[in-house]
């Protein structure tokens, strides 16, 4: 199960939703003589190819709570109910490189389903440091990840080595290569530890784990089976800095609105847009289709935290440049803007500075990717950069870092003939990494591979109304994922929807069946807005 992370406030930025557990579900099932009672031990385990193993360990642990310490900026977390497990950690280096990769596999002592599933990481964490591993030992899964020898979710200290030159071989290891190495160890270990081979092999994770299991499918088709990768953060090299326009519109426009009014520009936003699937549901079904203009809020009064505000112009033209996204001084449009129905704060984050004064504050991720990896300056002062230095930073880092972790490579022929699926969704409201550029990845699949139909046959997408980042994970909403693409995987039932429960503007729960992309929701005409029985999935066109 999904499970949104406490708040944690960075310099006034919220990493709500930025960071999150990979659902762990579908049903456990038995696997003969793996399912019998086993000791924890340690094996005998062969380095990946380039690798060397530096230490191998086992710690057996019985069933009950699994207490997970905090790692910032997350508290500490318990699951409970967790069957007994081994935990075996290998660790990895590449020689001569320096670096000192961990894989955890987590092998139940009984009950073991047969299957593997590997968690992915987010932010700057290349794995789980526990709390979905349990999740999934606890539903029969043999878990892995991997730290890839870098640290936790914010923490960047690792990108540049003493010389103050990126750190390649982590970066490699971030990027791609653990992630590969990973599935390789825990698939040996699997089979060394219940003397037989796991049945099917999945990959599982959001955000930075979407993008994790894309790569897996452009680089290493036959890792896995199944890969369900969500809100995936591909085209690193692009959105990352993209995803700091936000800051940079308020602070060449001089204009910092508050929470509060951004908040209202969003209301406003869904009101007027919500109409268009033919129901008033509170959800705005396609962004793209949302033509509002923030200027008819110009002169609104809203009341932020007992002050009475108005909605200046200026506030209008901050909210239109971010709406529209990121473009160069000549109108060229560089990527996608925040989604319409998305918290604007998120990314256009404000506060007090030392003097009192309100200055924008961005999100560590993006802030942090331009300032280390492609300024080389971590102290940089984000709020110096200009339209015409911005647009400079998103070309250099496409040049410098777009075959290291783009990961959008069109290209599946080698995952699809593997007889791999791979399955995503992607929450329509999702403030930090843009719908739009996993929908733009998906129609170049298209091109490269032949078609809507053709591709449909081993990758899926769905996208899903009013959703936040890595939202179906009952924050925002529920869906069983993993189940549907085990079924896909083992019973060939490819999902036509994915059926799930959303939370609309008003916070009302609401059901609707996901439809596969490029078809989106339509109201039937009859029947509740709230019942997913109510719509039909059909082409974008068809009002």
């Amino acid at each position: 199960m999904k499970r949104l992370l406490t708040v944690f406030a960075v310099g006034g930025v919220s990493l709500a939703a930025a960071v999150f557990l990979p659902n762990a579900s579908a049903e456990p099932q038995k696997h003969g003589a793996a399912s019998e009672s086993r000791d924890c031990r340690t094996l005998s385990v062969r380095a990946p190819s380039g690798t060397a193993v530096e230490n191998v360990t086992a710690v057996g642990h019985p069933a009950g709570t699994v207490d997970v310490p905090p790692v910032t900026p997350l508290p500490e977390d318990h699951i409970p109910d967790v069957p007994a497990f081994c935990d075996l950690t290998v660790t990895l280096t590449h020689p001569g490189q320096g670096d000192h990769a961990k894989v955890r596999v987590w092998l139940p002592l009984e009950g073991w389903n047969g299957r593997l599933q590997t968690v992915g990481g987010s932010a700057y964490a290349a794995g789980d440091y526990g709390s979905a591993m349990a999740v999934a030992v606890k539903n029969g899964y043999a878990a892995a990840t991997t730290d890839a020898g870098v640290s936790t979710y914010i923490d960047t200290g690792w990108a540049l080595d003493g010389a103050g030159q990126v750190n390649a071989a982590l970066l490699e290891n971030f990027a791609a290569r653990s992630e590969h190495e990973a599935a390789v160890v825990a698939k040996e270990v699997i089979r060394g530890f219940y003397s037989t081979r796991a049945s099917y092999a999945y990959f599982n994770g959001c955000s930075t784990g979407g993008r994790q299991g894309y790569m897996e499918a452009q680089r290493y088709p036959d890792d896995y089976d199944g890969i369900l990768a969500n809100a995936p953060a591909v085209s690193w090299e692009k959105f990352e800095v993209a995803t700091l326009w936000p800051q940079v519109v308020m602070n060449q426009e001089g204009t910092y609105p508050s929470a509060c009014e951004f908040g209202a520009f969003t209301k406003a936003a869904v009101t007027a847009c919500d109409p268009l699937d033919g129901a008033r549901d509170g959800l705005i079904e396609d962004p793209r289709d949302c033509g509002f203009d923030p200027r008819t809020l110009i002169g609104t009064k809203v009341v932020c935290n007992g002050t009475e505000l108005t909605i200046t112009a200026a506030d209008a033209s901050v909210v239109r440049k971010i709406w529209d996204g990121p473009r160069t001084d000549s109108g060229e449009e560089l990527w996608s803007g925040t989604p319409i129905g998305a918290d604007l704060s998120a990314l256009a984050g404000v506060g007090p500075d030392a003097n009192g004064e309100i200055k924008g504050w961005p999100f560590p991720v993006p802030a942090a990717w331009v300032a280390t990896w492609v300024q080389k300056q971590p102290s940089l002062d984000i709020s110096t950069i200009t339209y015409s230095r911005f647009a400079e930073l998103f070309q250099q880092s496409v040049a410098e870092y777009n075959k290291v972790i783009g990961t959008d490579d069109p290209d599946l022929s080698a995952f699809r003939k593997s007889g791999g699926k791979l399955l995503t969704w992607h929450g329509e409201a999702d403030q930090y990494i843009p719908t739009q550029g996993t929908v733009r990845y998906r129609e170049q699949v298209e091109r490269t591979m032949g078609g809507t139909d053709k591709v449909d046959e081993f990758y899926r997408l769905f996208l899903a109304p009013g959703t936040a980042h890595c939202g179906l994970n009952k924050g925002d909403g529920t869906t069983d994922d993993l189940a549907a693409l085990t079924a896909w995987v083992e019973q060939g039932k490819a999902p036509r929807t994915l059926p799930a429960t959303l939370v609309n503007d008003a916070g009302q729960t609401v059901t609707r069946d996901l439809c596969g992309y490029p078809l989106v929701s339509r109201y039937k005409g009859t029947g509740d807005p709230a019942d997913a029985a109510s719509f039909r999935c059909a082409p974008a066109s068809l009002d």
